[in-house]
This record gives structure tokens, sequence and C-alpha cells, in this order.
């Protein structure tokens, strides 16, 4: 059977062993006194065995209503969701249980430590199986990160539990940084055991994709530290600076390494391309994908929606961070020709906004596919549909989108277009940002990242000492240099699932989602062209011409009410509260 993230099964006793670990809530209930298989650690193809199954614990995006990955902006500036956010809008609970630490949550972590406790048995030579050491520590890191964004200091549980481990049962949540080094410290142990790419097997992780995941996770804690110091979600005494520098190591590795580009440097529609590929084997800019196979009977659903609205929409918040042509933002350029309609508001600008959005002409369904033989082309966002289909801001994304017709209303409307995990792009950012961030970024570290990213799209170079004052950046108080990294990091990532992280790590809900009301296209454009629509009915228009979406909203008559004394982390379910007295609850919870 391929190794194409399969759902994988352990056998015999091993199985039976997991089984019974897993029905025990872990930190919540006591766990099994002991997991025993006298006749499972042998040989090297066990250990391979047991980590192929954390491979299905990497993301899917398998529902159904969704554009997969291109819809996990729906919770930020970036791009909106149907049903507002009541995330956003401070309306989070404390539950009683679950939220992200349910048993199913710590068991990963829990069978991971199993693993490393009993890899040791195997007779075989060490080098036979590092690498399958290497990805479970690398797992243990991707698991404990995500906790980390979500919960903030943890305890910090390298072992199996049994029922007589009270000391870690029982245990106080560590301080954040300190969660953080240890899953740095996991990374390294994994960049030390596993194989290089090139001698990786293939969809495996391998040793640069660890280090690239390193850049990501020294990045956010740093900025976490650095820009949450003095205020509840910091950390006493801590500055991130360390984590920069570690941020900036990383990154430097993978690019140094000499193995990954860019993509489609200077051709037509080049980034758009990247997103919609159902191979990335031979890409050198895509470093961790899935592959979807029909064959395999491994699919997603997102083309169907992606080809309408999937009842979302880009926000003009983000339409209006694309630079113009000249470089300049669109509050300063004299290339600027407005935003009254989809044609006008990609003239002049960044290439990457019209390989954003669909605008007049673009291609929805491929001739070649279609069944008509001739290719459909997009005329107007489907804002006069309803539910999964609606595009709710007039500005519909075209990123991610696949031609293929097959893919969308075919094959039981399963799709399989790769699913990207990491791109080179964002070890270019991760790079550019650690070092802006520490004050250390030179011209040769932009031409390194950044300018590479414009050359993609043919955009002029970021010059360090020649950077133009946008007069509506976002960022005011900080440096030109960290206002245009964050720009660039907006624009580039722009619907891959990073602004809702980047927004909690730089502190700047506040500023940028609290009062916060979305807006769309101009509606004016579609006025006479779109059946069915009345303002004020099904359609929604602010003082200035701009579909306002949540304009009925009554909660939201004020904006979006994030609470910045208690939003950025999530609340301890009140169960481990009562079960743990040393468990402390997260801050205004």
């Amino acid at each position: 059977m391929k190794t194409k993230y399969l759902i994988y099964f352990l056998c015999g006793s091993m199985l039976a062993g997991l089984t019974s670990c897993l029905k025990s809530k872990l930190l919540d209930q006591n766990p099994q006194t002991s997991i025993s298989d006298a006749t499972f650690w042998k040989t090297a193809n066990d250990l391979k065995l047991y980590v192929n199954n954390f491979y299905q614990k990497l993301p899917a995006y398998t529902n159904w209503a969704s554009m997969g990955i291109y819809s996990a902006d729906d919770n930020s500036d970036n791009m909106i969701y149907g049903q507002y956010n009541q995330w956003l809008n401070g309306q989070g609970i404390i539950p009683a249980s679950g939220g992200g630490w349910s048993y199913g949550d710590w068991s990963n972590i829990r069978n991971v430590n199993y693993f490393l406790q009993n890899y040791s048995k195997v007779k075989d030579p060490f080098n036979t199986y590092a690498t399958y050491v290497g990805e479970a520590y690398f797992f243990r890191a991707m698991f404990y990160f995500d906790k980390l964004k979500t919960f903030g200091a943890l305890p910090w549980i390298n072992i199996a539990l049994n029922t007589n481990d009270t000391t870690y049962l029982m245990a106080p949540r560590l301080p954040r940084n300190i969660i953080a080094d240890s899953i740095i410290s996991d990374l390294d142990h994994a960049i030390a055991d596993l194989l290089p790419k090139g001698q990786a097997a293939s969809m495996r992780i391998y040793k640069e994709y660890a280090e690239g995941f390193k850049s990501r996770v020294a990045l956010y804690e740093g900025t976490w530290e650095k820009y949450h110091e003095g205020d509840p979600f910091g950390v006493p005494g801590q500055n991130g600076s360390q984590f920069l520098q570690i941020a900036a190591e990383a990154a430097d590795a993978v690019i140094t390494s000499g193995k990954f580009a860019l993509d489609n440097v200077g051709q037509s529609n080049g980034y758009w391309a990247l997103f919609n590929q159902t191979d990335y084997s031979n890409s050198k800019e895509i470093m961790f994908w899935r592959q979807y196979s029909y064959q395999d009977l491994i699919t997603q659903h997102w083309n169907q929606y992606s080809s309408a609205g999937a009842n979302r929409g880009i926000t003009k918040s983000l339409v209006d961070a694309y630079l113009c042509t000249d470089g300049q933002p669109i509050a300063v350029s004299p290339l600027y020709k407005g935003d009254d309609s989809l044609d006008l508001v990609i003239k002049n600008r960044d290439p990457r906004l019209a390989q954003l959005i669909y605008t007049p002409g673009d291609v929805i369904f491929s001739a070649s596919t279609y069944p008509t033989g001739q290719a459909l082309l997009f005329q107007y966002p489907a804002l006069n549909v309803g539910g999964e289909t609606q595009c709710i801001t007039g500005y519909q994304l075209y990123k991610g989108h696949s031609l293929d017709y097959n893919q969308a209303f075919d094959q039981n409307q399963d799709g399989i277009t790769g699913l990207i995990f990491m791109r080179y792009a964002e070890v270019l950012l991760n790079y550019a940002e650690a070092k802006a961030e520490s004050g250390t970024i030179t011209q040769s570290d932009l031409d390194l990242t950044i300018n590479k990213l414009r050359d993609r799209v043919g955009m002029p170079h970021l010059v360090l000492n020649a950077i133009t004052t946008d007069p509506h950046w976002q960022f005011t108080g900080l440096s030109p240099i960290i206002n245009e990294v964050r720009r660039e990091r907006r624009v580039e990532l722009a619907c891959e699932g990073f602004r809702y992280d980047d927004i909690m790590r730089w502190a700047a809900a506040g500023r940028l989602i609290y009062g916060w009301k979305p807006l769309g296209a101009k509606w004016n454009q579609w006025a006479t062209v779109i059946p069915g629509m009345t303002v004020g009915k099904n359609v929604f228009v602010n003082a200035n011409g701009y579909i306002e979406p949540f304009q009925q909203v009554a909660t939201l008559s004020n904006g979006y009410q994030f609470n910045v004394n208690r939003d950025y982390l999530n609340p301890i379910p009140t169960q481990e509260l009562t079960l743990n007295p040393n468990m402390k609850q997260n801050p205004g919870w």
C-alpha cells in the first residue's frame, strides 16, 4: 500500500493496547495502568507501523461546505463566514469538558510518549529506524504547538502516564516559554534523527521540513512574548528575543540547504497556479503536502464550493492591503484606480490580488472538462444564491480553485487537489520577520526573502531605506519595515490559514478586530446586473456604498467586541479545574 497518509491500523496486541489507552480520559481521568505488548517492539518496521498512525492526525479538510485550507482565514480580517464569528465578538464560553482538552487531544501526546519509551527495545541497528524516532518527536512537537496556541501555559507530559503518576496528573501548568522551549527541543531531536530531503521516503516528515516548522514555532512564540510583554498573556521577564533568533536560524538552515526555490517565477498567473495542483512531487516550493487519490478513496470536496462562494467572502481590508504596481500603497499611489468595479480594483495592483479573487472573464471550469465543451467564465460574484454557495462580500475567492469540473461535480463531488502544509515562501517570510523583529534586518535579507516573492509576480523590490509612508498602515507606532514585512506576509499567505494566529501573536486584535465592521466590495457595480437583489432586503450596504454583510446583526452594531483582556487564549474546561486544584484558569475567564 502506498504511503500517502492512508489510515494505518496497528495490529494484534499492539492495537489492543492502544485502544485501552484511548478509552481513558488522559489528564481528565486516571489512565490505564500499563500497555504491555511483548510481541511488538521487534523490528524497525514495527516502529514505522506505529508512527504511520500519527500521519492521519495531520489536517485533512475533508468536510463539506468549505474550501479546505483556503477557508481557514474566515476567523480573521481577511475573510468572513456567513454567520458572524462569535469568538471574535467576545461571546466565547467556558466549556464543562472538551474544548481542546479532551482525552482525544491528550491521547495523541500519550501515544507518542509510549513510542518514545519503547522504541529502544528494537534490536535492529539505530540507523535503520532513527528517522521514525525523529518523526515521533516531530509529531509530539506538532501536537503540543497546537495546544500552546490554544491555551498558553500547559503541563509538560513526556511519559506515557500510569495510574500512579500523580506528580504529572496533578501538576500545575508550566509557563508558556518553558513549553515552547520543550517543543523546540523536540524539534531539535527530530532534526537530528530525520533523513534529509532526497533521502527520506516520499510523503514522510524529513529534516528540512522540521527545520521550517521550527521556524514557525519559534517565530510564533518570539513575537507572542514580545507583543504581549506586560499584559496578562505574556511571560514575566521575557521579551521573546531568544525565540526570534531561533526562528531566524531555523529558517536560514532551510534556505542555505539549497534544496528549495519558488515555483513559477515570472509566469503569468504563476502564483495562482501554485494552489490547484493534484501532485506536488516535483515542486521546489511545496515542502510538505497531503495527496488525495480516487484510487485510494482519499478525497476532499473543495472545488464545488470554490467555484462559487462557500458562504464566505474576502474583505475590503485584505483587498486594500495590496500595493500598486509601482510598489506604493493605494493611499498614495497615482496608479490606483479606485474600487468602483472588480476590473478597476485590480488595475495597476500587485498581480497577486487578481490571482486571489475572481474578476470578470476568469475561467471557472476549463473547456476540456466542462460539459458544454466551452469554458465557463466568471461574470459576477454569487451574491444572489443562498447557503453554501453564496459569496457574502462580492470579493469571491479564486485562489485554490481547480478548473477541473470533474473535481467539483463529477466523481461524487470529490476532489483531489493537494493540500499544502508548508511552502518555502513561508520560510522566507519567517526569516524576514524574525530579523525585522530583532532589529537586525538588512537589504541583503530582504533581497534573499521578500524580494524573491516580489520577483515571482514582477513587483518592485522592497528597499529598506526607501519605504513610502502609508497613512493607513495597520500598525501605527511600529517601524515602517515591520509594517511592510507584515503586509507582505498577509498578501503572500492570504487565505492559507495564518492570519488568525498572526493577529493573536502580534497582540493586534485590539486594533484589527475590536470595533471592526467587515466590509466587502462596492455594491453599485452589480445593482442592475445581478437579479433578485434588493438593498436593505438581501444585500446590505453602508453609507459609502460598500457591502456590509452583518449590518443587521444587532450584536455587531458597534463592530466586533473581542475581549482583549480574555480572548487571546481559550479557557480551561471547568472539569479540569475541579479534577486538578493546581490547575489555574486563563486570564479573564
